[in-house]
């Protein structure tokens, strides 16, 4: 975990390991995170039989079979079922898998065509998508397909889970969805001078000044669009140039730092532990 969200552990998308997608088929009581948390990637279930509880936002959802259900990005995710009630697919994937050559993936989710189901009223949060009775066979061949991909490694595997992902977002964005999918100008703003200057050392205030808005009206705008801080938006922005120079080129953890945003690399190394649970040089050995 790294950090918060909304006074709760923020979990990112590494603390699942390094595939682009993580997928499994598991009974409601298998959650990987027991309390209440919040996520920096998105989440897709699909209930195949049985009864689901989930609490997202404050607000309680009982979903059923045939049921899909997607969490955005921030959202408050309430403690897991003390009972096992449901079989369901579990899909955790960050927006870099839908689309790797965007330029600030995982800033800019929002926007993206096949990620319209996560966004819904206000911040997104969660929403329950009933999958007809005549496709759902479809979709459970889908998710196998796509467990089998991940588990086998073949060659081409990674290719092929982003093509079985992206059939479930297609299959989704087609069942009519309750959300505006939409992107708040303002916040549209703010991703686009975070992703033009996080390389620099910019602040909140700088930001703030680059909108037109005070910093205190700006972390309230983002806040509630995102769940997440412009601090943390920046943080997250570049960590990710970070993870990627270390696995990517050869540059010292020195550099790395100044390439990101930070003067003191010392700093530096500080926060890419916190985020990651390991120093700059042990991420690059690991290979991530």
């Amino acid at each position: 975990m790294g950090g918060r969200s909304s006074g709760v552990p923020l979990v990112e998308y590494g603390a699942l390991g390094s595939t682009a997608v993580t997928v499994w088929r598991g009974a409601s009581g298998t959650r990987p995170f027991a309390g209440a948390h919040a996520h920096d990637f998105l989440a897709l279930f699909y209930v195949v039989s049985g009864t689901v509880h989930r609490r997202v936002d404050d607000r309680d959802w009982e979903l059923g079979e045939g049921d899909a259900f997607v969490v955005s990005p921030g959202a408050v995710v309430g403690p897991a079922e003390p009972r096992v009630r449901a079989d369901l697919w579990n899909v955790f994937f960050p927006a870099a898998a839908v689309d790797p050559a965007a330029a600030a993936a995982l800033v800019s989710w929002r926007g993206h065509p096949l990620l319209a189901p996560f966004v819904g009223e206000l911040r997104g949060g969660a929403q329950r998508i009933p999958v007809p009775e005549p496709e759902r066979a479809a979709w459970l061949r889908t998710f196998a397909e796509l467990q089998e991909e991940l588990t086998a490694r073949r060659d081409g595997h990674v290719e092929a889970a982003r093509a079985h992902l992206t059939l479930l977002l297609v299959r989704l964005g087609r069942l009519g969805v309750d959300g505006r999918g939409q992107v708040d100008p303002v916040v549209a703003q703010v991703f686009a001078v975070v992703e033009e200057r996080f390389a620099e050392p910019i602040s909140l205030r700088d930001v703030a000044a680059a909108v037109g808005l005070t910093p205190g009206h700006l972390t309230t705008v983002v806040g509630r669009a995102t769940g997440r801080t412009v601090q943390q938006w920046i943080t997250e922005r570049r960590m990710r140039e970070a993870r990627r120079l270390l696995v990517d080129t050869t540059a010292t953890v020195a550099e790395i730092a100044g390439r990101v945003g930070y003067r003191d690399p010392g700093y530096f190394v500080r926060r890419f532990r916190a985020a990651h649970g390991r120093t700059p040089t042990e991420w690059r050995v690991s290979g991530g």
